[in-house]
């Protein structure tokens, strides 16, 4: 197993990942909680990045979408994976409407951070319940 941290560690820092990079808007935790290979996946675009790609998005994020929060609805872990699946929400500046998306992320630990992320997600859409 590539790390020691017990499941609920795991999940725990991927809880507390969340937190910190979407919802607080510390984009530069990244550097902290990933490995300095880190590979995301599924970046930008759907094209793999690393953490300064995943950084410039999340920067990018904050500037479109100020009012943007995470929910992480459950998660599971196994071996060196954590899974969680999520809902973003957010306000469409130009409409004013509640927005929101779901996804679900599997996060790859490495020793004591996270060396790879894979993700997918819908496509964003009226909150449920917006008149």
């Amino acid at each position: 197993m590539a790390t020691d941290l017990s499941l609920e560690s795991m999940k725990q820092f991927v809880a507390d990942h969340f937190e910190e990079f979407v919802n607080r808007r510390n984009a530069a935790v990244i550097h902290r909680n990933m490995t300095p290979d880190f590979l995301d996946h599924d970046g930008p675009g759907g094209q793999p990045t690393d953490l300064t790609g995943d950084e410039k998005m999340m920067l990018g994020m904050y500037e479109a979408l100020p009012d943007l929060h995470v929910t992480i609805v459950e998660m599971l872990a196994e071996g060196d994976k954590v899974m969680c699946r999520n809902i973003w929400c957010w306000t469409d500046r130009t409409t004013g409407q509640p927005m929101t998306f779901q996804g679900f992320v599997l996060w790859r630990f490495q020793g004591r951070r996270i060396a790879e992320r894979w993700a997918t997600v819908t496509q964003p859409s009226p909150h449920p319940g917006w008149a």
